[in-house]
C-alpha cells in the first residue's frame, strides 16, 4: 500500500503550478494524511495550506525547502519541518536567500541570452518585483515560452521547459550560475533557530555516488542535520535501503515524498508515488 504521508510539495509561491489550497485539496483526494508544503525559500503559502487542511481533514506540516551550498556542490536542498514560519529571524533569512536566488536568476538569464536564446522576461521580472523566488524552472519557461525559440527547441530535442532546464540550467551546462548563500551549516542553523527539523532532501538527486552520499550524511549530521529524505520518487530500491539503513544506525529521521509540483509537471505530478520497499520510515515529531 502506498504511504499516506508526502513531505514535499510546491505551490505557486515557488515553482509549483497551483495555489496552496489546491495543493492540499489534491493531496487529500489522493489519500494523503500528512502533507508538507515546502516552497523554495518561501513560507508565504503555509497559512493558506493550514487553513485548507483544517477544512479537508488532513494534517499539514509547516515547511520550506532551502537551497544550500556544500563545497563544490552548488545546489543541495534542505527541507525545514515544524518551523515557526512567522519567526522574524526565519522569514528575514528566507528573504536574504531569495535575494541571492533572484540575483543568480539574473545572471543565468544573461547567460541564456549569450547562448542565443530569446527570452520572455515579463513573468520572471514580475516574480522578482513581487519578492517571490525566481527559480530555474521560471528561467526555463522564459526560454520555452518565447515563440522565436520554437525551431531551435525542436532542433535540440527540447520538448518541454524541464528539458530546457536540464540542458542549460544545471551545473556544468552553459546557462548555470552558482548561488553564494547559504551554506549547508547556515541552512541547518536557520532551521533550528526557528524551532524546526532539518532534513536533506533527495540525496541521490544531487550526489550520484553512494559512498559520497553516506559521507555527506555523516558530515551533515555533525552539523546538526536531523534526517534524510530516504524515500523519494526517483530513488531506486538499493538507494533507498542504503540511506535508510544508514539513518537508522545514526539515529536520524527518514522521510519521503513524491515532490509534487503540479498536475502538468512531467515527473512530479502526483502524490504517494514513492515506495517504502517494506521499510519503516522514522518521521519522529513530523508524524504528529
Amino acid at each position: 500500500m502506498p504511504p499516506t504521508f508526502d513531505l514535499q510539495s510546491h505551490s505557486r509561491w515557488s515553482d509549483g503550478e497551483l495555489m496552496p489550497a489546491e495543493v492540499v485539496a489534491r493531496a487529500a483526494a489522493a489519500g494523503v494524511e500528512v502533507l508538507a508544503l515546502t516552497d523554495h525559500d518561501a513560507v508565504d503559502g503555509v497559512d493558506e495550506a493550514l487553513a485548507a487542511a483544517a477544512m479537508s481533514g488532513i494534517r499539514v506540516v509547516t515547511g520550506a525547502e532551502i537551497s544550500a551550498l556544500d563545497g563544490t556542490r552548488e545546489d543541495l536542498h534542505v527541507c525545514a519541518y515544524l518551523i515557526d514560519h512567522h519567526a522574524p529571524a526565519f522569514t528575514d533569512a528566507l528573504a536574504t536567500f531569495r535575494e541571492d536566488r533572484n540575483a543568480r536568476g539574473g545572471r543565468m538569464l544573461d547567460a541564456l541570452a549569450e547562448c542565443g536564446w530569446a527570452l520572455d522576461r515579463e513573468a520572471v521580472d514580475a516574480r522578482a518585483a513581487s519578492g517571490a523566488p525566481v527559480g530555474r524552472p521560471h528561467l526555463a519557461r522564459a526560454v520555452w515560452d518565447h515563440p522565436a525559440n520554437a525551431a531551435r527547441l525542436e532542433a535540440e530535442g527540447l520538448t518541454d521547459s524541464s528539458k530546457v532546464l536540464e540542458a542549460y540550467l544545471i551545473p556544468g551546462t552553459p546557462g548555470y550560475r552558482r548561488r553564494t548563500a547559504p551554506t549547508m551549516q547556515e541552512a541547518i542553523d536557520v532551521i533550528h533557530a526557528a524551532g524546526g527539523l532539518a532534513v536533506w532532501a533527495h540525496p541521490f538527486w544531487d550526489v550520484s555516488d553512494p559512498e559520497e552520499v553516506l559521507d555527506a550524511i555523516d558530515r551533515f549530521r555533525a552539523m546538526g542535520l536531523d534526517g534524510v529524505e530516504c524515500f523519494y520518487v526517483t530513488h531506486t530500491e538499493a538507494e533507498t535501503r542504503l540511506v535508510a539503513g544508514h539513518c537508522e544506525r545514526l539515529g536520524l529521521l527518514s522521510t519521503g515524498s513524491t515532490d509534487f509540483h503540479g498536475p502538468g509537471h512531467p515527473r512530479f505530478h502526483g502524490f504517494r508515488g514513492f515506495s517504502l520497499h517494506g521499510l519503516e520510515p522514522r518521521l519522529g515529531p513530523i508524524a504528529g
